[in-house]
């Protein structure tokens, strides 16, 4: 094999960083060692793999084939690496992306665990909607994923981890908020506002909705769920948000949770790795101790 790790470790760092000598900087390398590495590779492999731009660089589509390989047969390397050290088997980085419901109301627990439990483990964390979270990890961006809802890519495997529910709320001050129960009709004479297209939260609710009702006034779409909450809490708009979220509003009456018997919108919070990554043990320990941190318990009362 003429190329080497290290020229391929140098063309995912450009890939990342989108320039050379920030690829040198995280890579802690000299900006020359750097470019000698890239044009190496592409010298090897007779292709060019960036186009440039000034300072700044583009993959071409034979870069574009290459990265999620790339990312792969690294990802391969440092396991190997690791697993030779003379350390804890539970050890080294998992790049974990998760939804926003179990990022703020799951997350912080199950990593306060795992670091008592396993010191030499570490969780690089970020949040993105259940459509990023999903392409975070068919990009290799991610190891673990945390989605609310369904993934039918058979690129991916998936483990349920609990179940919450969405509610629908308004205002307290809205016409609605005392009414006994609410009629479909009710809902469809509304507006609303709702998560993005993409998140896990706008999926259910989208299934579950318009099986009944066809045509829906939404209003305003936001990714930022404070924001939807205060856009009802100061309008007469509906919202469908899970009930962890809106819990501290309910309580503190600025929402209340309206009674929709013909709607019962449960859904399921899962863990989804990649296929090639089945065995990661890494992978295993978090989806297992996560698991056992919610035996005895529900997010849905």
């Amino acid at each position: 094999m003429k190329f080497s790790l290290k020229q391929l470790a140098v063309f995912e760092a450009v890939c990342e960083t989108g320039s050379v000598s920030q690829a040198a900087d995280k890579l802690s390398l000299t900006q020359s060692a750097t470019s000698m590495s890239l044009a190496q590779l592409e010298k090897i492999l007779g292709r060019p793999l960036f186009e440039r731009h000034g300072k700044r660089m583009s993959l071409t589509y034979w870069g574009m084939w290459l990265q999620p390989r790339v990312k792969r047969l690294l990802q391969d390397a440092r396991h190997i690496e690791s697993g030779f050290m003379d350390q804890q088997v539970m050890s080294g980085l998992l790049r974990v992306s998760a939804s926003q419901t179990p990022a703020e109301y799951l997350m912080p627990e199950l990593i306060s665990f795992l670091n008592q439990t396993y010191p030499e483990l570490r969780l690089d964390f970020s949040v993105y909607s259940t459509h990023n979270v999903i392409s975070e990890l068919l990009n290799y961006q991610c190891d673990l994923g945390i989605i609310e809802g369904r993934c039918d890519d058979q690129r991916l495997m998936q483990q349920e981890w609990c179940k919450d529910r969405l509610v629908i709320v308004c205002s307290a001050e809205h016409p609605y908020a005392g009414n006994p129960e609410i009629s479909l009709s009710m809902l469809e004479n509304s507006s609303w506002v709702l998560r993005e297209q993409g998140s896990g939260t706008r999926a259910v609710f989208d299934s579950a909705i318009f099986s009944h009702i066809r045509h829906l006034n939404v209003w305003r779409e936001y990714d930022f769920v404070p924001v939807i909450k205060s856009l009802v809490i100061n309008s007469e708009c509906l919202s469908c948000l899970p009930y962890l979220e809106v819990k501290k509003s309910v309580d503190t009456g600025q929402l209340a949770i309206l009674n929709t018997p013909e709607l019962n919108i449960e859904r399921t919070l899962s863990f989804v790795w990649r296929v090639d990554s089945k065995d990661n043990p890494l992978i295993e320990c978090v989806r297992r101790e996560g698991i056992n941190m919610m035996q005895g318990r529900s997010l849905i009362n």
